[in-house]
C-alpha cells in the first residue's frame, strides 16, 4: 500500500506546462511512492463545467479504488470552482483538500467560457461534509479576485486559510514553478504554506 493518493486539478487555459508548481508537484510527490493523478481536463481553453464534473467523477472514482491509506486533492483557479460546484452537488468525500488561487465570480462573468463556473453555492456545512480537512491559500494581491480569496471564500465558508504575500495568482507568472511549502504540505497537513522562495537576483 502506498500511503497516499493524489488528485491534482488545474485551471482555464491550463495544459499542464512543465515548470507549472502543480507538475512539479506532481513529480515530486510520484518520486516518494505515492500515487498521482494528474490529468488533462476536457477542453481547458472552453471548459464545460457539466464534463468537468463529469472528469472529476471519474478520477475521484480512480482514487477511491487504489491501495492507499488517505486520498487528497489539490486544486488550483479554475479547479477550485469545480471542487465547489461538486461539493454544492454532493456526493464528493476526500480527506484532505487544498484550493489554491481561486477567482471571485466577478472575475469569471467577464469571460463567457467560464461564466458558468461561478457562484456554485457550496456551503460550509457542505465543505466539512465533503473533505476531513479543507486549506485555502491564496495571494494577497491576486488579481483575479478582488477583494482576496480569504475574504470572498475563506470567511464566509469557514475555511482555515493561508494567505501567501505577494503571490498574486500563484501561477507561472508570478514565478510558481517550484513550491517547497506545498509539497511540504502534502506530506505533513499540519504545514502551513508560505510563499516561495526567491531565487537569487530577484
Amino acid at each position: 500500500m502506498t500511503s497516499t493518493s493524489f488528485l491534482i486539478l488545474h485551471g482555464w487555459l491550463n495544459h499542464r506546462p512543465a515548470g507549472h508548481w502543480q507538475h512539479w508537484l506532481a513529480d515530486e510527490l510520484a518520486a516518494r511512492g505515492n500515487h498521482v493523478i494528474y490529468p488533462q481536463l476536457p477542453e481547458p481553453d472552453d471548459p464545460d463545467l457539466a464534463a468537468w464534473l463529469g472528469a472529476l467523477d471519474t478520477h475521484l472514482a480512480t482514487q477511491r479504488a487504489a491501495d492507499v491509506g488517505e486520498r487528497v486533492v489539490i486544486c488550483h483557479s479554475l479547479a477550485v470552482l469545480l471542487w465547489l460546484h461538486a461539493v454544492a452537488r454532493g456526493g464528493v468525500r476526500v480527506d484532505r483538500i487544498l484550493l489554491v488561487g481561486p477567482p471571485s465570480a466577478e472575475t469569471l462573468a467577464r469571460y463567457d467560457a467560464v461564466a458558468g463556473f461561478g457562484r456554485p453555492g457550496a456551503t460550509a456545512a457542505q465543505l466539512r461534509a465533503a473533505a476531513g480537512t479543507t486549506r485555502l491559500a491564496a495571494g494577497d494581491d491576486d488579481p483575479y479576485c478582488e477583494g482576496g480569496a480569504a475574504e470572498r471564500y475563506g470567511r464566509p465558508l469557514g475555511l482555515d486559510s493561508d494567505v501567501i504575500t505577494g503571490g498574486a495568482h500563484l501561477d507561472l507568472d508570478a514565478g510558481y514553478g517550484s513550491w517547497p511549502s506545498v509539497l511540504d504540505w502534502c506530506l505533513d497537513p499540519a504545514v502551513r504554506l508560505s510563499p516561495r522562495p526567491r531565487a537569487p537576483g530577484e
